[in-house]
């Protein structure tokens, strides 16, 4: 747990849709509402768990982090009680559409040592990912501009929910990664979106205009008020941070813990003098 911070209430946004702010439900009001609690003779009980989680799809650690979080949800008793929430964070908003380097010629001028450079640090990456059971082409991917994917995964929120949603992440991630396809190539995006289910007419309509723009800014905003430096970066439940790709055990510890806050078990102690159905005790 010491990889984890816990955040201020203050800090963070009110679980029913009646307390957020009218740009915030904006492709969240199916999911995002007071459907998670229970009103029991006036107790406020918690029946759900939200994850929010901050990425980027040419980050390769958003990925190997996702395959971590679902390994710990995969071993989580109450999986199914669980949302997961993809947020947008770009990590370089003024890339190119058009690529025009391999992501080893990047590295290696971002961190020195030319392209031999980083065509070691992509070797590690794939090492990485391969211990996590994909097969990446990242020696053929490379940067570009994500602000069209990441509206498309606002898109797939408003139309279906966390689970159209993770659907569409899943597939641009391994578009990138595994098909080393040009995720800001429009084409690509139209494709990928519907072999998910998108409706193809809001694709292109989305694609062709601004929309869910302010919304992409706004989740990579509120990152940065939240303490984060860089991606992958998850928020469980509104009161756990985890920054980094974490290891899965800890990912579960996280989880166990933030679920026993809001659904404590009765503690008994020791039995004192009582009535029953049958009489009192005397």
């Amino acid at each position: 747990m010491g990889v984890t911070q816990t955040l201020g209430a203050g800090t963070l946004r009110k679980r029913c849709d009646g307390w957020l702010r009218p740009e915030q439900r904006v492709g969240l009001r199916s999911r995002i509402t007071c459907r998670d609690r229970n009103i029991r003779g006036g107790i406020d009980v918690l029946t759900g768990m939200r994850i929010e989680i901050w990425s980027d799809i040419v980050c390769p650690w958003c990925y190997i982090g996702k395959r971590r979080f679902e390994a710990a949800l995969a071993d989580f008793a109450h999986a199914e009680q669980v949302d997961v929430v993809w947020r947008s964070f770009q990590l370089d908003p003024a890339a190119e559409r058009e690529p025009t380097a391999t992501v080893a010629e990047h590295l290696g001028r971002k961190y020195g040592g030319g392209s031999e450079a980083g065509r070691r640090m992509v070797d590690r990456m794939e090492a990485v990912a391969a211990e996590e059971g994909m097969t990446w082409r990242h020696h053929e991917s490379r940067p570009v501009n994500t602000l069209d994917a990441h509206r498309l995964l606002h898109l797939a929120a408003a139309e279906g929910g966390p689970g159209l949603q993770g659907a569409l992440k899943e597939a641009l991630l391994a578009a990138y990664f595994i098909q080393a396809a040009n995720v800001a190539d429009h084409h690509v995006l139209r494709t990928t979106a519907a072999e998910v289910g998108l409706d193809e007419a809001r694709v292109v309509e989305v694609l062709a205009g601004t929309e869910f723009r302010d919304d992409v800014f706004h989740d990579q905003e509120q990152a940065y008020q939240y303490g984060a430096s860089g991606v992958p970066f998850a928020v469980v439940d509104g009161r756990y941070g985890v920054p980094g790709a974490q290891p899965a055990e800890t990912i579960s510890q996280v989880l166990v813990k933030a679920w026993a806050d809001t659904h404590p078990v009765l503690q008994m102690v020791e039995s004192g003098t009582e009535c029953g159905p049958g009489g009192c005790a005397v």
